[in-house]
């Protein structure tokens, strides 16, 4: 039987769905979301991205051959290049500095998804380390797709969220989120029944982290 992203998303159907049109989301693209709750989710976010840059690193030190070493850089170019430059330079538009960034305390739900990626890829291989990272890369520009689908989005100046959501609908995020599915398609067509089970596991659990982490925002939890 041969496999594919799209089996895992089906697979976490439920978990997939509140995620992607999670309380968080739905408030931030119709403009509503409180700025406290955004701001506080944007700490966070930082702390968030810096974890998920490491977790490439892990990746390209386990890749076995050069194309695997390229994707994995390109991963991690794309954290540390694109997504957390542009993360610093807006958490600065919404009052928040880089040296109160660097500064900050990890808090429950940050700690426990990054944590779970790092540790999911030093025992597990690439192919473990990619599907937790999957919610992430792959998630984000789909929560912009389902963004743009809804008739109650708020585009525009309108919506103080605007430059976040034109980030991850952007052609060079969408172009990763593409590479990644192109790459995770490529090697479950080779796994066994048994095997994809295993990853559907990591694949669940990675998506229920990042429900919590939508809601730490909504909370204002530490």
């Amino acid at each position: 039987m041969s496999y594919s992203f799209a089996d895992l998303t089906a697979a976490c159907h439920d978990e997939w769905r509140a995620y992607i049109e999670h309380e968080f989301v739905r408030q931030l693209s119709e403009g509503s979301l409180p700025a406290d709750v955004f701001r506080h989710y944007l700490k966070q976010d930082y702390l968030f991205l810096i974890h998920f840059g490491r977790a490439y690193a892990l990746a390209t030190y386990k890749s076995r051959n050069i194309a695997e070493l390229r994707h994995s850089l390109d991963g991690l170019k794309t954290i540390i290049d694109l997504e957390l430059g542009l993360h610093v330079d807006y958490c600065r538009e919404w009052g928040i500095s880089e040296e109160e960034l660097a500064a900050l305390p990890e808090a429950r739900a940050t700690m426990a998804y990054t944590r779970y990626v790092l540790d999911t890829g030093n025992r597990g291989d690439l192919l473990d380390m990619h599907v937790a990272l999957a919610p992430c890369l792959v998630g984000y520009a789909v929560v912009a797709d389902w963004i743009n689908s809804r008739a109650e989005t708020l585009r525009g100046d309108g919506n103080p969220y605007e430059a976040w959501i034109r980030m991850y609908e952007s052609d060079g995020f969408q172009a990763a989120r593409r590479a990644e599915e192109a790459w995770l398609d490529e090697r479950l067509t080779e796994v066994t029944p048994r095997r994809f089970e295993e990853l559907v596991t990591i694949f669940r659990d990675a998506i229920r982290l990042e429900i919590a982490f939508w809601q730490q925002g909504l909370d204002l939890s530490i």
